[in-house]
């Protein structure tokens, strides 16, 4: 289906045009279809505020947008017409889904139009990045208010027990499971497989890997459509890094390969250990220079920074090894269709687009300046000193990204100033809170 399609269809009433904030929810609206024509030919206005907007919508700020200094103005939204499918729910004539991203000075921090710059920077290199993604979440036997009304303690999972991969619970979770892949069908989402994880309701869903900006539109609609699919349900899911800390941490796995322009890996060399090439090395080797300063990009919540609390099964530092899941960067696969790495730095509450430039971003720079990678790590990396290290909290990650040129080079200076001014709100907003925890520990007796 195209637009053009759409249009010509008497029966066609409305569609929804949608773009992705900065916390990787879709904003959009739903227009006519006699509006949708002049909107596809000169796009949509809405405001750049909408990137400055927590997902309650608690209103961040970005300096000349959402301060003091700002109009609220619009910025047109463009319409990329790739993208149309189809609602999952929505009867025919109503059920057209197109994305777009800002155009203008606001799509210097649009997350989807920075993908774009950072992968056509990329492909003037000579490289062409494939890439899939894997998501983890949890889903509760609880409707969104009855999970407010119990404080979001004593939740009733899913599945009671820790069950990775357990096919018992697989088949108990039938119609979710058969739920989700229906759901993907008209979003044109490429799901490749789905599975139990570590803990109570805990499941993750995987994107087949793809080129351009596919790959990452797909995960989008993936988290936005598994909350609308739960609510339907009468349930709820969170992505949250950290729900409880009865829990495991939850995350976004970036699988990433590398072609030059005539289709032809660069990562695999059957000479080498492991099939891994010097081009290969330097592609880590960036990662682990580079990724360090974007941490805000992988952990861009309070919430996200509990992840890496002792016991957890998250990345112990910038450190790398093949089949080794106990790094950040897990070097997969074989031979030249299979060879590729495995970012296992971003959290689930991480935006896709940012998630996908940034690794990309530092995995191409360091084969640009050909950085040799710190020591393979072999055995249990938990219990070895790591090299390299991200930030440990948003302090420090919002310090490392203002001051990263890197970041400025290949993110751009205008998206830098305005993510690290939203981070730096939020960081604020919460150090003000009094949690739960302290009262219980301190109240009385502190």
């Amino acid at each position: 289906m195209t637009i053009e399609d759409y249009l010509a269809d008497p029966a066609s009433r409305f569609a929804t045009v949608a773009m992705t904030d900065t916390n990787g929810l879709l904003r959009g609206q739903m227009v006519s279809a006699g509006s949708l024509k002049g909107i596809a030919k000169n796009g949509m206005g809405m405001s750049p505020v909408t990137l400055a907007l927590d997902p309650t919508d608690v209103v961040l700020p970005i300096p000349g947008v959402s301060d003091g200094t700002s109009d609220f103005h619009d910025d047109p939204l463009v319409l990329d017409p790739v993208t149309v499918r189809r609602l999952p729910w929505s009867k025919p004539g109503h059920d057209m889904l197109v994305l777009a991203n800002y155009s203008g000075g606001t799509a210097e921090f649009c997350p989807r139009s920075m993908l774009g710059r950072v992968l056509a920077r990329v492909g003037e290199a000579g490289y062409r990045p494939r890439y899939g993604m894997e998501l983890e979440y949890t889903l509760f036997d609880e409707t969104p208010e009855s999970a407010r009304a119990k404080g979001y303690r004593n939740l009733k999972t899913a599945t009671q027990h820790n069950s990775h991969d357990l096919v018992l619970y697989q088949v108990q979770q039938t119609e979710w499971y058969e739920a989700v892949a229906e759901m993907c069908v008209p979003l044109r989402i490429d799901l490749a497989k789905m599975h139990e994880e570590i803990g109570g309701g805990f499941l993750e869903a995987c994107i087949a890997a793809g080129e351009g900006l596919e790959p990452a539109d797909q995960l989008v609609l993936l988290k936005n459509f598994i909350r609308a699919l739960a609510q339907r349900q009468g349930r709820c899911v969170t992505f949250m890094p950290r729900w409880t800390e009865a829990a495991d941490s939850q995350s976004i796995h970036v699988h990433v390969s590398l072609k030059d322009k005539d289709g032809k890996s660069v990562f695999h060399d059957p000479s080498q250990k492991n099939g891994v090439s010097e081009t290969f090395r330097h592609f880590i080797g960036g990662m682990q220079t580079y990724l360090g300063d974007l941490t805000l990009l992988f952990q861009p919540t309070v919430n996200s920074y509990r992840r890496f609390a002792p016991g957890t099964f998250a990345p112990p530092g910038l450190s790398w090894g093949y089949e080794n899941r106990t790094t950040c960067f897990r070097i997969v696969g074989h031979d030249a269709g299979s060879l590729r790495v495995e970012n296992r730095l971003p959290g689930a509450d991480t935006n896709p687009y940012l998630t996908v430039a940034a690794t990309v971003a530092a995995g191409v720079a360091g084969i640009l300046e050909k950085i040799e990678p710190e020591a393979e790590t072999v055995g249990n990396g938990y219990a070895q000193e790591t090299p390299r290290d991200f930030a440990r909290s948003m302090p420090e990650a919002v310090e490392r990204l203002r001051g990263s040129a890197f970041a400025r080079d290949w993110l751009g200076p205008r998206f830098v100033e305005a993510f690290s001014s939203t981070r730096q709100s939020q960081y604020d907003e919460f150090r003000r809170k009094v949690p739960d925890v302290e009262l219980e520990r301190f109240f009385d007796l502190g």
